[in-house]
């Protein structure tokens, strides 16, 4: 078992050293003025109020200095004036000092009245001045201590571990992972085999003057197994992995970032051959623009993170591994040969991937005879290894609520359903209306993907309301996984979701809400089709937008002369109604068959996709588009 276990004070501050720094400012709040009064009034002696006047009457008094509380003076009868004392005395409440003054004015007595004191340098000193001479005192002091047992690191590194690597430190050298758990990403373990055979054998790559890659970047989509593929590596590796987030290393004080970076490379190159894990390194490796102001204590983490990549020999064992899915905002000086050589992507997985995936994650799974991975692996299309895990999970719970000891199909298929559109909404009640409004919507959907060729095949239609907002969904099953799509394909897909909307208008003359995300989803495809994939005849091949943040929401950004995206929006527009123009035609000419199937979802409220097809093949004229009747 892999020990997690903390390396050192990488916690952060402890509660003591907080308690320390609290108990300073209360010691100074508190005792402050009475310290003040302590230093301000050496080498004073307080006499009493009657020496004060006997002082006055025999004329011994050379200067004095009045005040509403206290009366200070000199004597005449001190040898050196330079260094003559200073006497005080408590001023007595309403006492008419009027005679006093005349006696002093009359004996040649300089005297004056002191300023008020509000009390603001009492709390300067209390407050601030006084709190800051214990705090660095303290450090000056925490600092000594720890250079003299070895500790090092300068700064804030000695104070409470705050300059300490957070690192997790799996120094059994055992992370719990290897390749056996990572499935679905082949190419981007291929990759990195090399960097585990010469931190197993660096003689052979030595011996003939190779040099192993300081630094490899692993870049890809959320959810995709980043990590647990750094964690393989020091699983296959059996050598110790220090794991840290990029946001781990930056804080509010300067210069603590920096500490940290050395601290971490100082603590792996002890162990080495070791591997360094950044995970989320665009916390600390955007590119640093100073155009809108910049981060000094993020910009200073990166250039000693520059630094120590450029110092350390990778011949030592020390291996950077690091995670982002932002490739594109992180520094160019971190990109550059010599410091993260290679960038490892690691994609969706593809059908296969998905496949194996899932067996990895439901090796400790009880399965019965009927399940069937391949087909649902074939309806996950998209789904990353993130998804897939959560997906057998939520199939897992499910078999338990229903009070089975063994998932079955039917648990995988109602979470893969749960996972994309929510659960069922029992207490939901539609009007009749509404139901057949959602019911002919839906209808119209699948309709629209069964008439046409190229279309993929439906395999289930709900009218069921569902937590993700959905009154009902029509779900389609891809036969075998593409990666390309023609124009035809993809204004099929436009016109399967205009189907629903087609409908609406063909029974019932109206338009509702239910299909806004229909139209967000065409929208977005239709603008694909003309700014991007060079499929307008009016715009031609000419890119419009630019997509930014691959990894995460991909949205493409125009760049264009604003008349050009006006030409594109028109396109767009027009793309959308043709199609639209489309659906609403076949939905007219096969009238019958769409309240045929409609009135039997408002009945039954699910049907499957061969439901469907028996309804269609039933129809004697119901040809897909583009087809002729065949004699058998």
């Amino acid at each position: 078992m892999p020990n997690n276990k903390r390396n050192g004070n990488n916690g952060g501050p402890p509660v003591a050293t907080l308690v320390l720094i609290a108990a300073i400012f209360f010691i100074a709040i508190v005792f402050g003025n009475r310290l003040m009064n302590l230093l301000f009034s050496a080498g004073q002696e307080e006499v009493t109020y009657n020496t004060f006047l006997t002082a006055v009457a025999e004329n011994k008094i050379k200067d004095a200095e009045i005040s509403d509380t206290q009366i200070s003076y000199r004597l005449r009868t001190e040898e050196n004036e330079k260094r003559s004392k200073l006497y005080y005395t408590n001023r007595l409440p309403d006492v008419d000092l009027t005679e006093v003054t005349q006696t002093l004015q009359k004996n040649g007595v300089e005297f004056s009245a002191a300023p008020v004191d509000d009390g603001s340098s009492s709390m300067l000193f209390s407050w601030i001045i006084l709190p800051l001479i214990f705090f660095f005192g303290l450090m000056l002091l925490m600092r000594i201590i720890t250079n003299r047992s070895g500790g090092g690191g300068g700064g804030f590194g000695g104070i409470g571990g705050i300059g300490k690597s957070r690192a997790k430190v799996y120094m059994e050298k055992e992370t719990g992972v290897t390749f056996r758990d990572v499935a679905g990403q082949d190419e981007a373990k291929e990759s990195l085999v090399e960097i585990i055979d010469f931190l197993h054998n660096p003689k052979k790559y030595t011996a003939i003057g190779a040099k192993l890659p300081k630094g490899a970047l692993l870049v890809g989509s959320p959810g995709t197994g980043k990590t647990l593929l750094a964690k393989a590596v020091a699983g296959e590796a059996h050598v110790p992995f220090f794991s840290i987030s990029g946001s781990d290393f930056v804080e509010m004080f300067v210069g603590v970032g920096a500490s940290r970076v050395r601290d971490l490379f100082k603590e792996a190159s002890k162990v080495a051959p070791a591997i360094i894990f950044i995970d989320e390194i665009d916390a600390i490796g955007r590119s640093r623009d100073s155009r809108f102001g910049g981060n000094d204590e993020r910009e200073q983490t990166l250039n000693q993170l520059l630094a120590e990549i450029d110092g350390f020999d990778s011949s030592n064992g020390v291996v950077i591994l690091a995670a982002t899915n932002r490739p594109e905002i992180l520094d160019k000086a971190l990109l550059r040969a010599g410091r993260f050589d290679r960038r490892i992507i690691v994609d969706r997985p593809n059908l296969e991937g998905r496949y194996q995936t899932l067996l990895v994650h439901t090796r400790n799974i009880h399965l019965a005879e009927d399940v069937d991975l391949k087909k649902l692996a074939q309806a996950t299309a998209g789904a990353v290894g993130a998804d897939l895990a959560n997906l057998v999970n939520e199939a897992a719970l499910r078999a338990v609520r229903m009070g089975r000891r063994a998932v079955n199909q039917q648990d995988l298929l109602v979470s893969f359903e749960t996972v994309i559109a929510g659960t069922e909404k029992k207490g939901t009640v539609l009007t009749d209306i509404e139901k057949r409004i959602v019911s002919y919507h839906e209808v119209g959907h699948a309709l629209v993907a069964a008439m046409k060729k190229h279309s993929q095949p439906v395999s289930k239609i709900t009218i069921v309301p569902h937590t993700s907002g959905a009154l009902g969904y029509t779900m389609q099953m891809p036969e075998e996984e593409k990666f390309l799509n023609s124009k035809e394909e993809l204004i099929i897909e436009l016109q399967t979701l205009l189907g629903g909307r087609a409908a609406e208008q063909v029974v019932f003359g109206i338009q509702t809400t239910g299909a806004a995300n229909d139209i967000q989803r065409a929208t977005e495809l239709a603008r694909k089709m003309v700014t991007q994939y060079g499929m307008s005849e009016k715009i031609g091949l000419m890119a419009l937008a630019t997509a930014q943040n691959e990894y995460l929401d991909g949205k493409a950004y125009m760049d264009c002369a604003q008349t050009t995206a006006d030409d594109a929006d028109h396109e767009v527009r027009a793309l959308l109604n043709a199609c639209y123009e489309d659906a609403k035609k076949l939905l007219r000419e096969k009238r019958e068959l769409l309240d045929e199937i409609a009135l039997y979802l408002l009945e039954k409220e699910t049907i499957t996709g061969d439901d469907l097809m028996k309804f269609v093949n039933a129809d004697a004229n119901c040809l897909p588009a583009g087809e002729e009747a065949t004699e058998e």
